[in-house]
C-alpha cells in the first residue's frame, strides 16, 4: 500500500547538488562570459526600445521650453536691435554735425519722444503701389503723415489708419517724395520714387551740383514730416548728358525695403495729436500707448 504523502527529495541531496553546480559554475566562469556577452548584445536593442518613451517625452518637453525661450529672446532682441539702430543713426548724425563745428545746443535735429516698434501683417499684393500694412492704428497713437524707419533707415510715412492697424507708403512709391541732404557738403535735394524698390532718383539735379558716387544721403527735416539726420539712400550713379538740361541721378535706399518685418514708428519730440493740448498734465490719452523708451 502506498503512503498518501510521497516522501520528496532529501536536504542532504539538495545541498550536494547544491554544492556541486556552484562549483561546476565557478570552474566555467570565464567559459560563460561569452555567452553571457552575446545575450547582452541580443538584449540591448530591447533596453533601447523600452527607453524610448521616457526619451521622447523629455527630448518634446525641453524643446517645447527651449522653442518658447528661443522666439521670446529672438522678439526682444529684434526689438531692441531697432532701438539701437535708431540712436547709432542719430549719433552718426551728430558727428557729422560736430565736425562741422556746429555747436549742439544749436543743432536743429528734433529728438524723438516715443518710438513703437511695430510689425509688419501685410505686402501690397498690386505691383504699381509700394505699401505694407502695421499692427498699430489709431488705437495705439498713430497718425497720418508718421515717419516710420527700420534699423538702416527711412522706410516711409503712414497715409492711412484704422482703429487697429495703419499702412506705411514705402519712399519707393512712384507718389512718394522726400526731402534729403548730401552729408558731404550739405546740398539739399528731392528723392523721388521710381517704383523699383532698389531704387530711388533724384530729380532736378543740376550739373554743376557737386555729387559722387557713393555719397550718403539723410533726411534734411524740411516740410517737418521726416526728422532730420535719419538715412535714406546712398547714391550709385552720377550721369550729365549734355544732351539733357539736369543730371540723372540714382540713389538706393539704405532700408531694405523687400525684406522688411519690424518697423520703428516715430513720434516727433513736441507733436500733439489733434484735439490735444500741449503739456497738459490732465491729458492720458496716451496711457493706453505702447511706449519703448530706448
Amino acid at each position: 500500500m502506498k503512503p498518501i504523502f510521497a516522501r520528496g527529495i532529501s536536504n542532504q541531496f539538495r545541498l550536494t547538488l547544491a554544492i556541486i553546480l556552484s562549483v561546476i559554475l565557478l570552474v566555467a566562469n570565464d567559459r560563460l562570459e561569452p555567452v553571457r556577452q552575446s545575450i547582452s548584445s541580443i538584449l540591448s536593442p530591447l533596453q533601447y526600445v523600452a527607453n524610448i518613451p521616457g526619451v521622447v517625452l523629455d527630448w518634446s518637453a525641453e524643446s517645447i521650453a527651449t522653442r518658447n525661450m528661443l522666439q521670446k529672446q529672438n522678439t526682444e532682441l529684434l526689438r531692441q536691435q531697432l532701438l539701437m539702430s535708431e540712436r547709432l543713426q542719430r549719433f552718426e548724425h551728430l558727428r557729422q554735425e560736430n565736425e562741422r563745428l556746429r555747436a549742439l545746443l544749436g543743432s536743429p535735429v528734433h529728438m524723438d519722444a516715443k518710438k513703437v516698434v511695430a510689425e509688419v501683417m501685410e505686402v501690397a499684393s498690386d505691383p504699381f503701389r509700394h505699401y505694407v500694412v502695421l499692427n498699430h492704428g489709431a488705437r495705439s497713437g498713430v497718425y497720418v503723415g508718421q515717419p516710420v524707419v527700420d534699423a538702416q533707415g527711412v522706410v516711409g510715412q503712414v497715409v492711412e489708419i484704422s482703429e487697429l492697424t495703419s499702412r506705411v507708403l514705402l519712399i519707393s512709391d512712384v507718389t512718394h517724395a522726400i526731402p534729403v541732404r548730401v552729408t558731404r557738403n550739405d546740398v539739399r535735394l528731392i528723392a523721388q520714387g521710381t517704383g523699383e524698390l532698389d531704387e530711388l532718383e533724384l530729380r532736378h539735379v543740376a550739373k554743376s551740383t557737386d555729387l559722387r558716387v557713393g555719397d550718403l544721403l539723410v533726411s534734411s527735416g524740411l516740410g517737418k514730416r521726416f526728422p532730420e539726420g535719419y538715412p535714406v539712400a546712398r547714391i550709385l550713379g552720377v550721369e550729365k548728358d549734355d544732351g539733357q538740361s539736369y543730371a540723372t541721378v540714382i540713389a538706393q535706399p539704405l532700408a531694405a525695403l523687400d525684406r522688411i518685418r519690424y518697423l520703428l514708428l516715430i513720434w516727433p519730440d513736441g507733436y500733439v495729436p489733434q484735439g490735444e493740448v500741449a503739456n497738459d498734465p490732465s491729458n492720458e490719452s496716451n496711457a493706453n500707448t505702447p511706449e519703448v523708451t530706448p
